[in-house]
């Protein structure tokens, strides 16, 4: 979580820096305001970027971990069902009618 942290007040301090170089800079009032919509739409493109790749991160993560949960559960199943045989082989158990 640190780096989120720190990606986005990077993020916040470019853009504060673009805005205010934008601000003072010599040009026309119009085309200082098209400066800002064009920074502003770029910065909003560059977060939507990066926020589809921290999704496609969490999902990727959750396959991963449900392949491995579900590989973990075929695993002790058969070891139940092993364990059970070998008890039921030995009289160990009795079966149930």
């Amino acid at each position: 979580m640190k780096s989120g942290k720190l990606l986005l007040g990077l993020v916040a301090g470019a853009a504060a820096g673009a805005v205010l170089g934008i601000l003072f800079a010599p040009d026309k009032g119009s085309e200082t305001r098209r400066k800002i919509a064009q920074k502003g739409n770029d910065y909003a493109e560059g977060l939507k970027e990066k926020f589809t790749q921290f999704i496609d991160t969490i999902q990727e993560q959750g396959e991963i971990f449900m392949d491995e949960a579900n590989e973990t559960y075929e695993e002790g199943k058969a070891k139940v069902k092993e364990t059970a045989g070998r008890a039921l082989e030995n009289g160990e158990v009795k079966r149930q009618s």
